[in-house]
């Protein structure tokens, strides 16, 4: 008997060397990188806020937050507008990435789990690894990235929305 295949849609990015990819229906839009109005106190990882069309969005440096050196903008660093949920609380992030390729593809037998290394080590973000013949592309679940205190933080950097 033959299992159907799933299909996985992502945007694949770059992160240096590295090939990173998250689901399209999380990305919402991809944007030329600006510099983000900055918010005092923040977590190094938080660039601060944009205005996406009338939303405070926070920014994140994706580099900072998974332990790699600061972005240095070029002129192909892209901002993935992300609508996501963690620990029951909507949000709406922005996440900096040095390049941006595609929407790929990626059928559920070419998604491995992350490789033991024989260590314990923080990889409970990565939803899987993916062969290609370039390299790996590296499956990030977004929600399991960022922590509670990390969606108290970014929720708290928003501006209150006035009602009318």
């Amino acid at each position: 008997m033959t299992r159907p295949t799933t299909e996985t849609q992502c945007v694949t990015f770059a992160l240096g060397s590295e090939v990173f990819a998250v689901p399209v229906a999380v990305v919402r839009e991809i944007l030329d990188f600006e510099t983000a109005f900055r918010i005092p106190n923040g977590p190094d990882y938080l660039m601060g806020l944009r205005d996406v069309r009338g939303q405070g969005v926070p920014v994140i440096d994706l580099r900072l937050k998974l332990g790699l050196t600061p972005t240095q903008p070029t002129p192909q660093t892209r901002v993935l507008v992300v609508d996501i949920t963690v620990t029951e609380r909507p949000l709406t992030l922005g996440l900096v990435a040095d390049r941006v390729f595609e929407v790929a593809a990626f059928r559920g037998e070419q998604i491995e789990a992350a490789p033991d290394i024989g260590i314990h080590w923080n990889s409970d973000y990565i939803e899987g690894v993916v062969r290609r013949e370039s390299g790996f592309v590296v499956l990030i679940d977004l929600p399991k990235l960022l922590s509670a205190r990390d969606a108290l933080i970014l929720a708290g950097a928003r501006p209150h929305e006035a009602v009318a």
